[in-house]
């Protein structure tokens, strides 16, 4: 097996429940590293809220943020790619969220914004306790949401809507798909539909990475926990997911590794890709 790049997806699969990177998976990668081998960020993130943990680490050149939508290199902070929503899909969004009670978050060249009354209290809106951390720290707040995404609607990355029912949840996102032909949708964790251009996702982002290294599709890895970790995993030579992953993102993966908690990532490197 000749893995000359590994695609790895952040929360619940390389961080563990704290958010942060363990020693077990930091070896590994620098390990990986000196093998010569490309290490890259996988992430529905924004670039400007990637965690100092990863970053710090020496070796890892380029992230694939906001869920496919922009590419960068670590160490310049340069884009190298990018697909920004259309005016017409920020009005469809806009439109059909308006009619329920869900919050709304935007990334903008790198940099989240969310909604006011998110940010003061992410939990009300359907987040998990360890969430809540991250959300407060990285979220800039913004009073009329809507208003502001209007003034931005030709730099917006990606938006995510909110909500915290799954029925709300299933119908906003038939809505959505019924409406603006010029989106890709998917979702991390249950109270996100997370919308970005048509041609982003994260096996774009990956798909951009190979050509721009000079790789084939089979000297591609990914690992994954999320639903929107499927396609990523589709489009890698071998996609691995987490003991924890989601029932989609299992059955999208050629093997399973250990919990996000128990170094998965780390294991997988070594047992699965034997990357020793």
């Amino acid at each position: 097996m000749d893995i000359k790049c590994i695609a790895l997806d952040l929360d619940r699969t390389t961080l563990n429940a704290q958010g942060r990177l363990s020693d077990g998976n930091r070896k590994a990668l620098s390990h990986a590293i000196e093998q010569g081998v490309h290490i890259v960020i996988a992430s529905g993130r924004s670039f400007h809220t990637l965690p100092k943990d990863v970053l710090s680490v020496p070796g890892i050149e380029y992230a694939i943020t906001s869920n496919g939508a922009a590419i960068y290199n670590i160490p310049t902070g340069k884009c190298l790619h990018e697909y920004k929503m259309t005016k017409t899909s920020v009005s469809d969004i806009l439109a059909v969220s308006s009619s329920y009670p869900v919050a709304l978050e935007a990334f903008i060249n790198g940099t989240a914004y969310a909604e006011a009354d998110y940010v003061s209290n992410p939990a009300g809106f359907g987040a998990a306790p360890q969430a809540i951390p991250y959300i407060q720290d990285t979220r800039n707040p913004i009073h009329q949401m809507p208003v502001f995404l209007r003034r931005h609607q030709e730099q917006i990355d990606s938006i995510d809507v909110v909500v915290g029912n799954p029925l709300t949840k299933e119908e906003i996102w038939t809505k959505l798909a019924q409406t603006s032909k010029d989106i890709y949708i998917t979702s991390s964790v249950s109270q996100l539909i997370e919308i970005s251009h048509k041609d982003a996702g994260k096996h774009s982002g990956l798909r951009f990475i190979r050509d721009y290294l000079h790789l084939t599709p089979e000297q591609t890895a990914a690992f994954g926990d999320g639903d929107n970790d499927v396609d990523l995993l589709n489009a890698a030579g071998i996609g691995i997911a987490m003991e924890n992953a989601s029932p989609k993102c299992k059955a999208a993966a050629d093997a399973v590794t250990l919990h996000h908690n128990l170094d998965g990532v780390a294991w997988g490197i070594r047992h699965i890709l034997h990357i020793k």
